[in-house]
């Protein structure tokens, strides 16, 4: 398995030529790589609850699908552990649309001369990857009690996510 580039290679947004459509010709990006998350609403999804916490982006980035889902499995173990599935409702609001493309370069004698080629190349796709706004609610909870463990389920998520994150 390769390894991930640095994830400072891709954190700017910038507009995403990734149309994926039904029809060949339309394409813009042949191929879409697998989404990593698994779910998206987690607990009790008919129930009401009384209060609602939310993890805030706090500045505009693209996120990688990988660590969403990481900062879902952080949280949610939490929050299965101490409030239990029927006491709460945990959801995820960014969906990662952008795909990430990558051109090699070799590396090593003689890399120059194989290098050449490809000069406007959108390159091969590595992964996906949501754009998020200043302001975006990326995770939210809601809940009927016990909200120091919601805020600090909330928090062990945010440490993976690379982004300053508040939490209201």
């Amino acid at each position: 398995m390769a390894k991930l580039r640095k994830f400072s290679a891709y954190q700017t947004v910038e507009r995403p030529y990734t149309r994926h459509s039904k029809y060949k010709t339309k394409n813009f990006v042949r191929s879409r790589p697998n989404n990593r998350i698994v779910r998206f609403v987690m607990g009790d999804r008919k129930k009401q609850f009384k209060q609602k916490l939310q993890l805030i982006c706090d500045q505009r980035m693209q996120m990688r699908d990988n660590a969403i889902e990481a900062a879902r499995q952080t949280c949610n173990r939490l929050l299965e552990l101490e409030l239990l599935p029927p006491n709460y409702r945990f959801m995820i609001h960014v969906f990662p649309h952008h795909i990430l493309r990558e051109n090699p370069l070799s590396a090593g004698a003689g890399a120059d001369r194989m290098s050449t080629g490809m000069a406007h190349s959108f390159g091969k796709n590595i992964g996906i990857a949501a754009q998020v706004k200043k302001g975006k609610v990326i995770l939210s909870v809601q809940f009927s009690e016990k909200e120091d463990i919601v805020k600090t389920a909330l928090k062990r998520a945010a440490a993976k996510l690379p982004c300053k994150c508040l939490i209201r």
